[in-house]
């Protein structure tokens, strides 16, 4: 019997020229709900949809923190740690798009892989 399970992609690489073309967008798309700009103004950009839909999910992310911030004492304290650990996320994407690279974002960067824009 044949697995047919695809293994985790943890990397992928870019054509040199989408990715001059379009690191700016790929690099605003961290920042909060401006991960739409890249999404809908380069659709034709793997590169740029690339890091829009990273950006989108470290988006979510910062909502459901900021969700469970609502709760008294433990939801405060999980939702500090938890907007420090979405700033280092935002700036190791940032990094990323800025050095051309196709990186998955660390811990949440999983989930980018199951939205199909």
């Amino acid at each position: 019997m044949e697995n047919s399970a695809i293994p985790p992609l943890t990397e992928k690489t870019f054509e040199a020229k989408d990715i001059e073309e379009n690191k700016a967008l790929a690099i605003i798309g961290y920042l909060g709900l401006l991960c739409l700009l890249p999404l809908l103004l380069k659709k034709d950009s793997p590169y740029a949809k690339y890091h829009g839909i990273q950006g989108l999910v470290l988006c979510i992310f910062w909502v459901i923190i900021n969700a469970v911030g609502i709760i008294p004492v433990l939801g405060w304290m999980i939702a500090v740690l938890g907007n420090i650990l979405c700033l280092l996320l935002m700036i190791v994407g940032m990094l990323h798009a800025a050095n051309g690279e196709g990186k998955e974002l660390p811990f949440i960067g999983q989930y980018a892989k199951n939205l199909n824009l």
